[in-house]
């Protein structure tokens, strides 16, 4: 019925395994900083860059996606 999740991530390209990778990598970090015992300064700068890394990340997955689909459609839309 439904495939184990590593048979779907080797489907996955290349460069989607590793943002993907990179989202979780900066999320965890983003996660241990926030329970990290650090000055409230530095612990908020260290949160607020990592959830940056990690957004920023995931919104060029998103643009990626849509950009793919986009390059796919496109030959249909000329005929």
């Amino acid at each position: 019925m439904s495939e184990p999740l590593t048979t779907t991530l080797r489907r996955l390209d290349l460069e989607t395994r590793i943002q993907y990778g990179l989202m979780g990598l900066f999320g965890t970090l983003c996660l241990l900083a926030a329970v990290a015992p650090l000055e409230l300064l530095v612990k908020a700068v260290l949160v607020a860059t990592l959830f940056g890394f990690t957004a920023g990340i995931w919104v060029s997955h998103l643009v990626q996606i849509v950009q793919r689909a986009a390059d796919r459609r496109a030959p249909e839309a000329a005929r």
